[in-house]
């Protein structure tokens, strides 16, 4: 039995050794030919996915974020509004654990009934002066149509109305012009007028550095903005220097109180010193 070696025509006739040579030549010439399509293929196959990449939209943003915009389930959108009375419960609860994390039951409870019912007994505020209590919501949305309820009536600073899709508080602020904190002007230290005041600025713990508080500075300036208000203050505890810095980044500056001025505190432990910051607001001029 002749046995025939893979990749060679044999004949009959005998073999001599300058065909099997030129054979030998023709085959590796046939395989370089092959591996060289096969390598321009490959690379053609390459360059295209490489085109393809180089065709998206370099903004930073990786794919995975692009694709998660769609989906606001896994990439929730935070809206900044006033609260509402459905909020009372959460807006107690984000200002005691932001506040008060060391607390447990029972006294947790207690503190988040306690803030409960001073919110909710905030309608007593002087005559001519404003509260609105503002909260940043995640799983809302901007759009929402159905309401039920008035905005004409409000308990404390929450509007009493009630939505089908009101979200999860993650972030609370207070603003108003009742000037409790604010320097008195003259002798007989009337009450400060066209300065709104910013109190109470939490934000969850698992929700923090995430732009929240900023957004609901901002929305609490527009808000005293509304209100013809031509400047906004606050105090920050001293031993927060990352609440420092983040009230500097908005544009607010330390105020110093003369000396042998008694300016007002908010009313906390005496073991906590505060800074008084004011900012501007740059009042659109209207013609």
């Amino acid at each position: 039995m002749r046995s025939i070696p893979l990749g060679f025509s044999v004949s009959p006739t005998s073999i001599n050794n300058s065909n099997l040579n030129f054979n030998l030549k023709k085959q590796k010439q046939q395989r370089q030919q092959q591996n060289q399509s096969f390598f321009t293929s490959s690379s053609t196959r390459v360059s295209r996915h490489e085109l393809a990449l180089s065709s998206l939209p370099k903004s930073g943003l990786c794919r995975a974020s692009q694709v998660a915009e769609f989906f606001p389930v896994v990439s929730p959108e935070i809206v900044v509004r006033e609260a509402r009375l459905e909020d009372c419960w959460e807006v107690a609860e984000t200002h005691c654990s932001s506040f008060f994390p060391e607390y447990s039951f029972p006294l947790d409870f207690v503190l988040r009934i306690d803030r409960l019912a001073a919110m909710l007994s905030g309608f007593s505020i002087p005559n001519g002066c404003r509260r609105t209590c503002l909260v940043a919501v995640i799983g809302s949305s901007v759009n929402q149509t159905f309401y039920i309820g008035s905005e004409d009536f409000k308990i404390g600073g929450f509007d009493g109305k009630f939505s089908l899709n009101r979200g999860y508080v993650t972030g609370i602020l207070t603003v108003d012009t009742v000037a409790d904190f604010l320097p008195r002007k003259g002798p007989l230290r009337q009450r400060r007028t066209g300065i709104a005041y910013i109190s109470n600025v939490a934000v969850r713990e698992r929700y923090r550095r995430k732009g929240i508080a900023k957004r609901l500075i901002a929305k609490a300036e527009a808000q005293a903005r509304s209100w013809g208000c031509r400047s906004i203050a606050l105090h920050c505890d001293l031993n927060n220097p990352g609440a420092t810095k983040l009230y500097k980044g908005q544009g607010f500056k330390c105020i110093k109180a003369p000396e042998g001025a008694n300016w007002p505190q908010p009313k906390t432990s005496p073991d906590i010193k505060f800074n008084f910051m004011m900012k501007l607001l740059n009042t659109p001029i209207t013609t």
